[in-house]
């Protein structure tokens, strides 16, 4: 397929998620599906246009003056990828399998078109609801922070520790230009391409072997902060798909026991392949589905060292790589959310023992899902736990990481704009030794 012939297809893939709500990743999906003929490149470089034109949906409509598929994709092409309005024509010729024309109307708007006068939730690109908590939080950040959420995401890799050292890995991968990450000691950042796509990592003799994973670096330090330690009892309690699973088995060199476990069995399934390549050694506690489903952990209540929550949450700091995700985000959901993390939460205090210590995770930038869930939890136990300080656990993992974190009240945020990581909230609670 022609670079047009790309642009023509984006626009289908936004009328489908604008005229059904529905995910970025199922209209593409289906629309591979209708038009077998594209290849993999063509599929890509269509999901690439239709990503930046989601992250820039709200800013984009705003200099075409108009909220189309089509002019969104427009602005886009200009805010988001830097094309000059020469090129965009060209792309847009009326030409065979092209999208139509330009009007004189859009070819003014994409040569005028200014942000300058546009309201903090359009220049930002951001729900305009969710902009008091966000101010909360970062401050005079808040537009940095948007406009840092509504760019590409780096490829970062977590390197295995249990199969050898980050510099053992890089040989492997010395092809695709990986470096260090700022502040994770086992990750390791790979370029991504002029369309936004890295390479294809999933198929690499290193990672069939289990030698990395691909993991953001925000999630690497949320798993290194929970200070896991060999010989300790582990609990993931929201384990997923198993990402920080794999990383507390790497932090403890399988010495110790690991449980994983999940209220959704759906999203465990790919856990047990996954541990099975990267040799980490965990018990999966998977609980049955139906109303009638069975607490599977009742028997580690009151002896757990460390437990993770890895809480439900809207996501909000995964924005870059989810950016469908912000415009489908409602009130709603988020007192969804908000119900999901204080229950896990409490399951946690029953698991752990006087002594050991809660580590409290989010992807989310919005207090609500935050500080005040642990300062609800606090309520809720009654001065059984209480609050480490976040600036000394993070001084203590990596030099330099503490001057780019924001500490709240009870944790600590990463984000974009500070640590180049998705927007991770981290708190550790321990309970105390009379609780």
């Amino acid at each position: 397929m022609t670079p047009a012939a790309r642009c023509a297809a984006a626009i289908e893939v936004l009328a489908d998620i604008a005229g059904r709500r529905r995910p970025a990743a199922d209209a593409l999906k289906d629309w591979g599906l209708v038009h077998r003929f594209a290849g993999s490149g063509d599929r890509g470089g269509i999901a690439s246009l239709v990503y930046d034109a989601l992250r820039r949906r709200s800013s984009s409509a705003w200099i075409m003056r108009d909220e189309s598929p089509r002019a969104i994709l427009l602005g886009s092409l200009r805010l988001q990828q830097g094309l000059a309005p020469p090129s965009i024509a060209a792309l847009f010729s009326g030409e065979r399998f092209a999208p139509e024309r330009l009007s004189e109307a859009e070819a003014e708007h994409l040569d005028r078109g200014s942000l300058a006068e546009a309201p903090l939730h359009v220049a930002g690109d951001a729900p305009d609801w969710v902009l008091p908590e966000l101010q909360a939080v970062l401050g005079a950040d808040l537009l940095p922070e948007l406009k840092a959420l509504a760019r590409r995401a780096p490829l970062d890799i977590r390197v295995n520790a249990l199969k050898g050292t980050r510099d053992a890995a890089m040989p492997g991968l010395a092809h695709h230009a990986a470096a260090p990450t700022p502040h994770a000691p086992m990750g390791l950042r790979i370029p991504i391409g002029a369309d936004g796509r890295g390479p294809a990592l999933h198929v690499e003799p290193e990672f069939l072997d289990g030698w990395y994973e691909i993991q953001d670096e925000g999630s690497q330090l949320a798993a290194l902060l929970t200070g896991a330690r060999p010989g300790e009892t582990l609990v993931d309690l929201c384990a997923g798909g198993g990402g920080k699973t794999l990383a507390l088995a790497a932090l403890t060199g399988n010495d110790g026991r690991l449980i994983a476990s999940d209220d959704d069995p759906r999203r465990l399934a790919p856990i047990h392949e996954r541990l099975r390549r990267s040799g980490a050694a965990a018990e999966v506690r998977t609980p049955r589905g139906g109303r009638m489903r069975a607490d599977v952990l009742t028997d580690l209540d009151g002896g757990v060292d460390r437990v993770l929550v890895d809480a439900p949450c809207t996501g909000t700091g995964t924005w870059r790589r989810n950016p469908d995700a912000k415009w489908r985000l409602r009130p709603g959901s988020l007192s969804a959310r908000v119900s999901e993390q204080a229950a896990v939460l409490d399951r946690a205090g029953v698991l752990v023992r006087p002594g050991g210590r809660i580590t409290y995770v989010t992807c989310s930038l919005l207090p609500s899902e935050n500080d005040a869930a642990v300062a609800g939890f606090l309520a809720r136990t009654a001065g059984t736990f209480a609050v480490v300080p976040a600036r000394g656990v993070a001084q203590a993992l990596a030099p330099g990481l503490a001057d780019a974190l924001r500490f709240t009240d009870h944790g600590l945020q990463m984000s974009p704009g500070r640590t180049g990581t998705d927007g991770f909230y981290v708190a550790s609670l321990e309970r105390r030794q009379d609780g």
